[in-house]
């Protein structure tokens, strides 16, 4: 491996320590252990990794900036995506703007121009939509765009993600090994590409490969009054196993369900595609599709600084691993 091909990810992955872990050492941080410090040192000074970036910001006294796009501050799926972004911006001594597009009170091409219009140096779009006005946004400018946690259609644009169609496929599997034959799929925003392209056909080809049906997706169902209110409509339709794309609306149905007297998970298996920290602090604990949603906003920023730099980035689409943690939520924990 060539010495500019290194990355914080490679230290990480060899000295066994989250990127998170990596920063705080080169940044001098006091709070990480001395062994765990002198690991990580021992492998940054064996593979030579030396943030470059850094380096040509303190020679040229430029100060570089790149904007953020989040649809909604409150939602820890986009905190915890934030913080890696974050983590590597401060190694880089990059500056950080903010923009959100909560509620849609900006619409996306309007946030990316505003953006635009204060010269940052790159961006990082986090919203779960792209829709063909921002498209058209990121394709009329020069400047450097990644998107992270999310993907379009035709991957024009660099991107970090998971393979959202396997995890899927693989939580509906969970669910029909444990005995589960009348599974739903519950949706926020039902147009987004994620959706449409990976999560909405995995479901449909396992159902028709289970011979299982239809089957149920609910769209449109964003939070956690709405995942309350829905779970007569998946008592209606008898349904006893769902994955729910969002934690606070799983929180809501799990609720909804302990609240009618329903046993989750003898009655009802809950799976969520999130795995923030609302999943794990329910009881029962949601078993939950795990992205590694720092890891997913740290190697995001670091390919964006490559292509601030006009450094070779030799994969622009990237799928992270995930993990299924399974927790009390279903039968086999």
């Amino acid at each position: 491996m060539r010495k500019q091909d290194i990355t914080i990810y490679d230290v990480a992955r060899e000295a066994k320590v989250s990127m998170a872990t990596v920063s705080r050492v080169v940044n001098g941080n006091t709070n990480v252990r001395k062994d765990t410090r002198d690991r990580v040192m021992k492998v940054i000074n064996r593979l030579h990794y030396q943030p470059n970036a850094v380096a040509q910001g303190l020679a040229s006294k430029r100060t570089t900036t790149v904007g953020l796009i989040v649809p909604d501050l409150t939602n820890l799926y986009f905190a915890e995506l934030s913080k890696g972004i974050d983590d590597i911006a401060l190694l880089y001594k990059y500056n950080i703007i903010i923009t959100s597009i909560e509620n849609r009170l900006m619409r996306e091409d309007q946030a990316i121009q505003g953006l635009l219009n204060k010269q940052v140096d790159g961006v990082i779009y986090m919203s779960d939509t792209l829709p063909e006005e921002a498209v058209e946004a990121f394709k009329r400018t020069d400047t450097p765009v990644v998107l992270a946690g999310t993907k379009d259609s035709h991957s024009d644009f660099p991107s970090v993600a998971i393979d959202y169609k396997k995890a899927d496929t693989e939580a509906l599997n969970l669910l029909y090994n444990d005995g589960r034959k009348n599974l739903a799929l519950v949706l926020g925003n039902p147009d987004t590409v994620v959706n449409v392209q990976n999560r909405i056909p995995a479901y449909k080809k396992f159902m028709s490969d289970h011979n299982l049906g239809e089957g149920h997706i609910y769209s449109n169902v964003k939070d956690h009054s709405d995942g309350y209110n829905l779970l007569s409509q998946l008592d209606q339709d008898g349904v006893d196993g769902v994955i729910v794309t969002n934690d606070v609306t799983a929180v809501g149905i799990l609720n909804s369900a302990i609240d009618a007297g329903k046993k989750v998970p003898e009655e009802l298996e809950i799976i969520t595609a999130s795995a923030t920290q609302i999943a794990s602090v329910v009881r029962p604990a949601l078993t939950a599709i795990r992205q590694p949603l720092y890891d997913i906003g740290a190697v995001a920023m670091r390919m964006l600084t490559k292509l601030m730099n006009n450094e070779e980035v030799p994969e622009t689409q990237i799928e992270l691993p995930y993990e299924i943690l399974k927790k009390q939520s279903t039968t086999n924990e």
